[in-house]
């Protein structure tokens, strides 16, 4: 389920867009093993703080539920780095409050994933440019040594290759993984 269609097909994939504004439509599953999830937003993009936690919160609990309800056992996340439910930053904030959601949720493991900036290509995915962004990951790039690992810009694959390969190992609990050991991943 996404906000787009995908652009690759495969005979066990099947893709249903959704209207991040009207969950209540969600499609049907017969049967899930493992849900992942890597819906976010921005508040700029999202256009005030209510909306981001539409996105960020109560999108990412719906799809988590309705995965739960359909039998998935495993639910990997793409959550932030600095997500802590006491934090006094909103976004933070709102990132904890759905790590513990989720964990209330029953699955037999969760996977929390915390990356930093994400690099990615934003364009293919039609998003809006972000200057100050690509100026950071230059930034980034050019102090690299000298960044600990945790607080160095991450690719997006390199964040669902970290994610995949801890879901199919975690059999049982919570399982955070840290920016700096998803740039492990190979």
């Amino acid at each position: 389920m996404g906000r787009r269609p995908v652009t690759i097909s495969h005979p066990k994939l099947f893709s249903h867009v959704l209207d991040l504004q009207n969950l209540s439509g969600l499609p049907g599953i017969d049967h899930v093993d493992d849900v992942f999830i890597a819906l976010g937003t921005t508040i700029k993009v999202a256009g005030s703080q209510a909306a981001f936690r539409a996105v960020d919160f109560a999108a990412v609990l719906a799809l988590a539920r309705a995965g739960k309800a359909a039998g998935a056992s495993k639910l990997g996340v793409v959550s932030a780095m600095g997500a802590n439910a006491a934090s006094a930053v909103f976004y933070n904030r709102v990132k904890g409050e759905m790590e513990q959601a989720l964990a209330q949720l029953g699955y037999r493991a969760l996977v929390i994933a915390r990356p930093s900036m994400l690099a990615g290509d934003r364009d293919a995915l039609d998003q809006a440019p972000r200057p100050a962004e690509k100026l950071g990951q230059l930034a980034m790039a050019l102090f690299k040594p000298l960044i600990p690992a945790n607080y160095r810009t991450i690719a997006a694959t390199r964040v669902a290759q970290a994610l995949l390969a801890a879901v199919r190992s975690t059999e049982q609990g919570t399982c955070v993984l840290l920016s700096g050991e998803m740039q492990m991943v190979r």
